[in-house]
């Protein structure tokens, strides 16, 4: 089981008087990115409910918004009456003419410190209510990032086949490689027109052949390949872990063609080569 670090979650709840909507969206990162946006009334849980979202959701960069919108007739900002009244006894004297009580109103209200904004008190049950509905919205984007997870499985599953294939094909053209470099050497040897002694250029000759050689390689990728696929079905998703796999099939490719000297099969060290980077690029998506 895999889980992406790309999800959204949102949940919403209507309380007397408010509704309240939080939204999580998450993207790929090395490690934990936690971004949270939470009105200054609840500043004081602020640490608890990031911890609720960093154990929920463990890595990625992770933005986390909680909004609270007033529905209802209370409001915790009112006019400042004296303020506004000096404010429109000096107006009245300041200002050309007679200007009507309305005028001045609509101009002292402008002006600094008219409005006063009572600070709100945090509400324990509605603290309770935002908890719950953070669980709502951390379930959400868990079940996006494991349908994600899914996606990525089938592509994984598929690469990791085609670099099964082009393995077989590998190990096919083995022997044919082998013949082929030690028919290029005896015919660079005969183009010398030298005279050799022959126990000493079979000596050379099998020397080559081993350097050539590429049996552990093949053993190798094909155990990688392998665990990878078991790393798949783990219970647990970690993309690190498919990220150090995948250097290590990609280290044994790099060494079978580099062995190879052998047109055909750098050929297929190329194809290989393609069909890792893509599995390197969707596990940098892997939690």
């Amino acid at each position: 089981m895999i889980k992406s670090m790309t999800g959204f979650g949102k949940s919403v709840v209507q309380l007397p008087g408010k509704k309240i909507t939080i939204e999580i969206k998450s993207l790929n990162s090395k490690n934990l990115d936690l971004n949270a946006r939470i009105p200054s009334t609840y500043r004081e849980k602020e640490l608890a409910l990031r911890n609720m979202v960093a154990k929920a959701l463990e890595r990625g960069k992770i933005d986390v918004g909680l909004y609270i919108e007033s529905t209802g007739e209370n409001t915790n900002t009112a006019i400042n009456e004296s303020v506004v009244n000096t404010y429109m006894k000096q107006l009245s004297n300041a200002v050309a003419g007679e200007p009507s009580e309305i005028e001045l109103l609509k101009m002292a209200v402008r002006l600094p410190d008219a409005l006063k904004t009572e600070r709100e008190e945090l509400d324990e049950n509605e603290y309770k209510a935002i908890v719950t509905n953070l669980e709502g919205a951390l379930k959400e984007i868990n079940a996006y990032r494991l349908d994600e997870g899914n996606s990525l499985k089938t592509e994984f599953e598929l690469r990791i086949k085609n670099l099964q294939r082009l393995l077989d094909e590998v190990i096919t053209l083995d022997k044919d490689r082998l013949a082929d470099v030690k028919v290029r050497l005896e015919k660079a040897v005969a183009d010398l027109k030298v005279n050799l002694d022959e126990n000493r250029f079979e000596q050379e000759l099998i020397y080559y052949l081993e350097k050539y050689d590429i049996t552990e390689e093949k053993v190798r990728l094909k155990n990688h390949l392998d665990y990878f696929t078991e790393a798949l079905e783990s219970d647990n998703s970690n993309g690190k872990k498919l990220g150090f796999i995948g250097q290590e099939i990609g280290r044994e490719i790099n060494t079978i063609g580099s062995k190879s000297n052998y047109a055909p099969m750098q050929q297929l060290v190329v194809q290989m080569k393609d069909e890792l980077e893509k599995i390197k690029e969707q596990v940098l998506n892997v939690l």
